[in-house]
C-alpha cells in the first residue's frame, strides 16, 4: 500500500480502488479500518477512491502521541495526503464519524475543497447531535421487523458497565436498512477493524468548536452533498437537514430504505446521486419528488434543445449529437426516471414519462424549447405536445412507437442477469401499454401544433414504418424522412441524422 508521512512524522497508508479522478474517502467508526468502505457500492466505477487508513488503523502506524487520535488533530493528516497526491483541490467524502473530520478539514482549508460529500454523518463538528432518547425513539421505525423484539430487549438492557464492544454488537441491526446476510457479514467485521483504544479519543472534549466551524464554513464555495438514510437513527434525515443548513451550497438527499451504511443496503441507489454530484457535466433537478440527472452543453443564451433518450438508455447516448448541436444551441440531455443517474421510484409508463418531461421543461424554464426524442422518450414527447401544445416549440420524433395495439402482443420478458443501467420494471410497465395502449393517445395527435420532424429508421427497424407515416399525417405541421439505419438512427447514422435536423432548421 502507498504511504506518506504526516505532519508529526506518523507514517500513514492508503489504498486506491478504481480509476479516474481521485476521491479522498475518510472512514468512520470512529477509528475503523477503511477497508469496510469496500468500493462504496460500485462508486469506484466512476472515481478512483483514495481510502485513507486513519492513524492507528489498517496499515497506518500508531502515532507517538495518542492524543492525535482526536478528530481535530487529524485534519493535518488529510492536508498531508492532499500534498502527497499533488492535488490543488480535492473531492472529499466522509462517512459517519469521518464526516466530522471532512467538515473540520473544509472549515480549515475551504480553498482546497472542490466538492464535499457527507454520508450519514451526524454533525458533531457543527453542533448537531442526537441524544440517547432521540436515538431510541428513531429506531422504532424497525418495530415491524421480526428481529426487533429481541434486539430491542438487548438494547434496553445496556447499562453504564456494558462494554463498548457489546454495545456496538447490540446496536448493529439498527444501523442497516435491511438486517440481511450482507448486513450481518458487514457488521461482523466491525470488531476486527476497529482500534478500540483510539475510538474514545476521537470525539474527546476539545475536538469540536461548532460556532467557530460554522463561521469558517461561510468561506466554503464548493458544493456539498449531504446523504441521509431514511432508516438511520444517527443522523435521522431531520438531523442531516439541520447540518446541511450550515453549508452555503448544500444539497440533501435522503436514500429510501437505507440505514447508516447505505452502499450496503442498496448499492445502486447510493452510487447514482453521488456519481451525479461528482460529475462536473451532470446537474440535477427534482420533478414531483424524483431527482433527475441531466447534462448541459452550449451557451446559456442560446436557444434550448432538450434530448430525450429511449428505453434502457440515458443521456450519454446523445454525446455526438449534443456536441454538434451545442455549437448554436443550449443542449439539455436528460436521464428519465429509472435510467442513468436519475432516481428509480418504481412507477413507470409513457404517461408518467410524459408528465415528467413536462415537469422537467417547466422546472428549468424551457417552455418553447425544441425537443428531440427517441423511441420511448419520443412517445412521451408527442403525448406531451398533444396534452400541452404551448410547451414545446419544435419536435423531432426518432423511430417512435405509434400506440396501435401490438399484434401479436409482446410476451413477458425475463430480466437479464447482472446489474443494469436502468430499472427493469420499466420494461413490463411500458410493454403492457404497448400491447394495450390508451386509444386517446392516437386521438389526441391532431392537437399537436409544434412543427414536427418524424424520422423513421427504415425496414431494419422493429417499429412499423407505415405507422410512423400515419403518425406524421395526423400532425398538422409535420414532415417525414426515412434514414435506413434501423431503430438507433442517431447513434448508428449520426451524420445523416444531423443533416435531417439541419434541413428541419435545427442545425446549421
Amino acid at each position: 500500500m502507498p504511504q506518506f508521512t504526516s505532519y508529526d512524522g506518523t507514517e500513514l497508508a492508503y489504498r486506491t480502488v478504481g480509476e479516474g479522478e481521485p476521491l479522498v474517502c475518510l472512514a468512520g467508526g470512529p477509528m475503523r479500518d477503511a477497508v469496510y468502505l469496500g468500493d462504496l457500492g460500485g462508486l469506484a466505477a466512476h472515481r478512483a477512491l483514495i481510502l485513507l487508513d486513519a492513524r492507528g488503523t489498517g496499515a497506518s502506524a500508531e502515532p507517538a502521541d495518542p492524543g492525535t487520535y482526536r478528530c481535530d488533530r487529524q485534519v493535518g493528516d488529510v492536508e498531508a495526503l492532499r500534498l502527497h497526491l499533488g492535488l490543488e483541490r480535492i473531492d472529499l467524502l466522509g462517512h459517519s464519524a469521518g464526516g466530522n473530520l471532512a467538515t473540520l478539514y473544509a472549515a480549515a482549508h475551504p480553498d482546497r475543497i472542490r466538492s464535499l460529500v457527507l454520508v450519514t454523518s451526524l454533525g458533531r463538528a457543527l453542533g448537531v447531535g442526537t441524544t440517547d432518547e432521540e436515538w431510541d425513539e428513531a429506531v422504532e421505525i424497525f418495530a415491524d421487523r421480526p428481529w426487533y423484539p429481541r434486539a430491542r430487549a438487548a438494547l434496553d438492557a445496556i447499562g453504564p458497565d456494558t462494554p463498548e464492544s457489546l454495545v456496538r454488537e447490540i446496536t448493529a441491526p439498527f444501523a442497516y436498512g435491511r438486517w440481511d446476510a450482507a448486513a450481518q457479514d458487514h457488521a461482523a467485521r466491525d470488531a476486527e477493524q476497529l482500534n478500540q483504544e483510539a475510538a474514545p479519543v476521537y470525539h474527546r472534549e476539545g475536538a469540536y468548536t461548532p460556532e467557530a466551524t460554522r463561521r469558517a464554513l461561510t468561506a466554503l464555495t464548493a458544493p456539498v452533498l449531504v446523504l441521509a438514510g431514511e432508516y438511520d437513527a444517527g443522523p435521522t434525515p431531520a438531523k442531516a437537514a439541520e447540518a446541511a443548513a450550515f453549508f452555503p451550497d448544500a444539497e440533501l438527499v435522503v436514500l429510501p430504505g437505507a440505514g447508516h451504511f447505505p452502499w450496503v443496503d442498496d448499492a445502486e441507489a447510493f452510487v447514482r446521486p453521488v456519481a451525479a454530484f461528482l460529475d462536473p457535466e451532470v446537474r440535477t433537478v427534482t420533478v414531483d419528488g424524483v431527482r433527475l440527472a441531466y447534462r448541459v452543453r452550449g451557451s446559456e443564451d442560446a436557444p434550448p434543445v432538450v434530448l430525450v433518450h429511449g428505453r434502457g438508455e440515458n443521456s450519454t447516448t446523445w454525446a455526438r449529437i449534443a456536441a454538434e448541436l451545442a455549437a448554436d444551441h443550449r443542449v439539455y440531455a436528460v436521464d428519465l426516471r429509472g435510467h442513468g443517474l436519475s432516481d428509480r421510484p418504481g412507477s413507470y409508463g409513457f404517461d408518467v414519462f410524459r408528465d415528467e418531461l413536462g415537469g422537467f421543461l417547466k422546472a428549468l424554464g424551457l417552455t418553447g424549447a425544441t425537443v428531440v426524442a427517441h423511441s420511448m422518450g419520443g412517445g412521451a414527447a408527442y403525448l406531451l405536445a398533444a396534452r400541452e401544445p404551448d410547451l414545446i416549440g419544435r419536435l423531432v420524433l426518432e423511430d417512435v412507437p405509434v400506440f396501435f395495439p401490438l399484434d401479436p402482443p409482446r410476451p413477458p420478458l425475463e430480466r437479464p442477469e447482472g446489474p443494469l443501467g436502468f430499472d427493469w420494471e420499466i420494461v413490463p410497465s411500458t410493454d403492457a401499454q404497448l400491447n394495450e395502449p390508451d386509444p386517446a393517445w392516437r386521438e389526441e395527435l391532431p392537437a399537436i401544433t409544434a412543427p414536427t420532424l418524424v424520422v423513421a429508421g427504415g425496414p431494419t427497424s422493429h417499429v412499423r414504418q407505415d405507422q410512423l407515416s400515419w403518425l406524421a399525417d395526423r400532425i398538422a405541421d409535420a414532415r417525414f424522412v426515412t434514414i435506413g439505419a434501423g431503430h438507433l438512427v442517431h447513434t448508428d447514422a449520426p451524420d445523416a441524422f444531423l443533416r435531417a435536423l439541419g434541413e428541419f432548421g435545427l442545425h446549421r
